[in-house]
């Protein structure tokens, strides 16, 4: 009998932005024009998949994610069409999750109808903060009225699985502001909340001309009091930085962190592909795409295709690649999962635990791999730790 392969997901790249953020390290670019090619964008995507039609080998699409950049730059009629080209190819399983992530700057009533008529059924909305001053900090191009009206416009439209993006660690943030903007958040009542800590990425502006940061004991009290805030209204964190409400958590970022399957389509966008060849061998390999937009619009005319680079995962990589992604989850993963998605028995995943389990940076769960609190919270640490072992 066969063995299953992992669930399989698709990811679908826009690389354009109005504006480049400052903090942004994402593969996004400032349009050259103001009208985006998007006829020339949807033929390159569908070519894109065709070339990775093969490595779906006829499995069903259980998730899609539309990021970016911004895809809400994009019409309605370009995913309509998109996804009725998609289902052509692929078989969607019936409980599909479609997410787009979209800039409140960007959206209106009309768009986000349009975009629920094409099949996408989840938004994700960039807010990033709800005061005006964190907002032009940040460099963007929305105020916090935007946000407050793209949700209404989005419930209104049909929508009824939205996801908040807020950061904290801003730029003249204090613990005040923090909650502040997380009160407004749930005022909103988003269905899920993604709240994470502002980072200085390189190649980022951010990184090249350094804002000033709350310091450490304001970043640790935000923290814990943005934590209990969310609980007591009903949010479970079940990521470090990822909250729902029940049954809402993000199921295509669930398939990341449990290292499932994806493919990838797009300017840069990254695919994570497993096969098993006829003597019953696994084979893991990540691959990604062609990164600049007019580069890969060129692509869809030549023969080598959009293939950028891949890199097959050794055996010895295994257990830091499952690792890096299982334990940002705070209820981690069985350690059945460890074989059923990269073929190897759990006894390899555990000799590289040891040292971690020791120093109590792991739960001692007989089924189970689990950051303890404390792992959660230098989880860098932890997986250096395995790294090194």
């Amino acid at each position: 009998m066969a063995k299953p392969l992992p669930p399989l997901s698709l990811y679908i790249h826009t690389p354009w932005c109005v504006r480049k953020c400052p903090y942004c390290d994402f593969n996004s670019h400032e349009p050259q024009s103001q009208t985006l090619p998007e006829a020339a964008y949807l033929d390159a995507l569908l070519k894109d998949l065709d070339g990775d039609l093969a490595l779906a080998a006829g499995r069903e699409i259980h998730t899609i994610f539309i990021g970016g950049g911004t895809p809400s730059l994009l019409s309605p009629a370009f995913y309509q069409r998109l996804f009725k080209e998609i289902q052509r190819r692929l078989a969607f399983s019936s409980t599909i999750e479609i997410t787009l992530e979209a800039n409140p700057g960007t959206t209106e009533q009309e768009r986000f109808i349009g975009y629920r008529e094409a099949g996408i059924n989840r938004l994700s909305l960039g807010t990033q903060s709800f005061q005006p001053a964190q907002l032009e900090a940040l460099g963007r191009i929305h105020g916090a009225g935007d946000a407050i009206s793209a949700v209404g416009q989005a419930r209104a439209a049909g929508f009824d699985n939205i996801n908040i993006d807020l950061m904290h660690g801003l730029p003249g943030q204090t613990p005040e502001l923090a909650l502040a903007d997380i009160d407004q958040a749930l005022a909103l009542k988003p269905d899920h909340l993604s709240w994470y800590q502002l980072t200085l990425e390189p190649n980022t502006a951010f990184h090249s001309q350094p804002p000033v940061l709350p310091e450490e004991e304001a970043l640790w009290d935000i923290q814990e009091m943005g934590h209990q805030r969310l609980e007591q209204a009903g949010f479970s964190r079940y990521e470090i930085s990822a909250y729902a409400t029940r049954g809402r958590q993000s199921r295509h970022n669930l398939n990341y962190w449990q290292f499932g399957d994806y493919l990838g389509i797009g300017a840069g966008a990254h695919g994570k592909l497993t096969a098993i060849d006829s003597d019953g061998q696994w084979h893991i390999e990540r691959r990604w795409k062609t990164r600049q937009p007019e580069a890969y619009l060129r692509r869809a005319d030549d023969p080598r295709g959009f293939l950028a680079g891949k890199q097959p995962i050794s055996l010895d990589e295994l257990p830091l690649e499952f690792a890096m992604n299982a334990l940002r989850l705070t209820e981690g993963v069985k350690l059945s999962t460890w074989s059923a998605h990269t073929g190897q028995a759990k006894e390899v995943l555990l000799a590289r635990l040891q040292s971690a389990l020791k120093k109590g940076l792991l739960m001692e769960m007989p089924e189970k791999l689990r950051a303890s609190p404390q792992g959660l919270l230098f989880l860098n640490e932890l997986l250096a730790m395995i790294s090194d072992e």
